[in-house]
């Protein structure tokens, strides 16, 4: 229980402080929702108005156009602002921090318990 006490207390200083910034990240992501929603909403329009419903000029072709290209990156910005998380660190960045700290831990756990029996309760766990 103190490992795990352990663990948890170094999580919580290593990664706590980053919590600050949530509430700004998501309020970014929000407004950046919003701002490229319309952007996205109006360009969509003007993009079906001019090659679907026919308004393009009668020389322009759809093929060499730069329009679908600008119309996939507008799709990937938003993309990309739909996935922002509301903490700046992953579930990669705790699984490093807990064996980090964990490495030096392992020579005394494997003095109070066999190998066996923590390579059982480990898969236990898992399992």
């Amino acid at each position: 229980m103190e490992i795990i006490g352990g663990v948890m207390f170094v999580l919580l200083i290593m990664l706590g402080p980053l919590f600050v910034f949530s509430p700004r990240i998501m309020l970014a992501k929000r407004t950046g929702l919003r701002e490229y929603g319309v952007l996205a909403s109006r360009y969509v329009k003007e993009f079906d108005l001019k090659w679907v419903r026919g308004g393009a000029a009668g020389d322009e072709q759809l093929i060499g156009s730069g329009d679908i290209q600008s119309l996939a990156d507008l799709a990937n910005s938003f993309q990309v602002i739909r996935e922002i998380k509301p903490f700046p660190f992953g579930r990669d960045t705790v699984i490093q921090i807990v064996v980090v700290t964990l490495i030096p831990i392992a020579p005394l756990l494997l003095t109070m318990i066999s190998l066996e029996e923590l390579i059982k309760k480990l898969l236990g766990a898992i399992f």
